[in-house]
């Protein structure tokens, strides 16, 4: 089937100020999205407060605002716009997904009549609340490592009691590894745990058994409104688990990778993705490998929208997977996509 002609006027959401670990990257993505969605004669509304981007020059949508990235620009834009038909919130980060959040929590998406596009709530929340996320990984069958859920100091200090040292700490809600730490001392665990639940906006962070030394892997992931998946790319870290992929050299394809271990990996991605919510759009997966014979995997997190790691994978393959990812957003398949990467090769290659 062809697109979705329901859809004539789109809303893109940027990713905002560049921040640490959050940059150039979400431009790249958001300009690829701009320019399919036009291609296929879309009306295009971007926000985005970064007027230092490539997504907010003219020539790249239709409207742009220069805005805060909050739910009160959106409620404008929607009202100066009232045949905006959907949102498409993950070419722009965390940031976009956070907000894409509130915006449904307040019920603005309903109230405009606004399609979300790409993603859905669900699949946003599952990946994000940690105890949602391992819950679910258990369900289908997925190794996890030892970890808890706390929402207060108190119960961090009772979970660090049970698991031991090293620990990692994650919270919630954030992007690019803020209010992530390893700790390797008791006496620096207080301060690491009130420093994430500070910074995790729903005052929530993931305590896991640190899986220091193993190997650390990405998958890239796109899949239709049919259910075909297809990998784009794996890629591998060169400094192992306990060093954040962001600060990591890190090499496409995986090349230390067995091809027993890469099809378990592939296919444990695939029912990941599956499980979270049924979209069509992008997905990143990160795995840890042990390093011995055994090469047991271990799923670190999935993010259902494009990825800093995206935009390496659309350079190293030559895959532009921020444009199939709007196009599958839209309505098509994989299969119809032919003619849009090498002008010979299916979308489905």
């Amino acid at each position: 089937m062809p697109r979705n002609k329901d859809l004539k006027s789109i809303l893109i959401i940027g990713s905002g100020p560049i921040v640490i670990g959050q940059a150039c990257e979400f431009d790249y993505s958001g300009s690829q999205a701009l320019r399919s969605l036009r291609e296929d004669g879309i009306e295009t509304i971007l926000i985005n407060s970064n007027p230092a981007t490539i997504m907010t020059d003219p020539a790249m949508a239709d409207h742009i605002y220069l805005l805060p990235l909050t739910t009160k620009s959106i409620i404008q834009i929607l009202k100066e716009h009232p045949q905006i038909d959907a949102v498409l919130p993950t070419m722009g980060g965390q940031t976009a997904l956070n907000l894409c959040i509130e915006a449904d929590e307040k019920g603005i998406w309903q109230d405009f009549g606004v399609k979300l596009i790409g993603v859905d709530i669900n699949a946003i929340n599952i990946t994000e609340d940690r105890e949602q996320f391992r819950n679910l990984m258990e369900k289908i069958g997925v190794g996890m490592a030892p970890q808890a859920t706390a929402t207060s100091f108190l119960k961090g200090k009772e979970i660090a009691q049970q698991f031991g040292f090293p620990l990692v700490i994650r919270a919630s809600y954030t992007l690019g590894g803020a209010g992530a730490s390893i700790v390797y001392k008791p006496e620096d665990f207080d301060r690491l745990l009130e420093h994430g639940l500070e910074i995790s906006p729903i005052h929530e962070v993931m305590i896991d058994k640190a899986l220091i030394g193993w190997k650390e892997y990405e998958l890239e992931l796109l899949r239709d409104k049919n259910d075909n998946v297809v990998i784009i790319c794996s890629i591998e870290n060169m400094d192992p688990m306990g060093i954040h992929t962001g600060d990591s050299i890190t090499v496409a394809p995986a090349m230390t990778l067995s091809d027993r271990t890469y099809q378990r990996m592939r296919d444990m991605a695939i029912k990941m993705m599956r499980s979270i919510g049924d979209f069509a759009g992008g997905c990143n997966v990160q795995f840890a490998v042990s390093p011995d014979e055994k090469e047991d995997i271990i799923a670190v997190e999935i993010n259902p929208r494009v990825s800093r790691s995206s935009a390496l994978a659309s350079k190293a393959t030559g895959y532009p997977i921020a444009k199939i990812a709007a196009k599958l957003a839209i309505g098509y398949n994989l299969n119809e996509l032919s003619n849009q990467i090498t002008k010979s090769t299916f979308g489905t290659f």
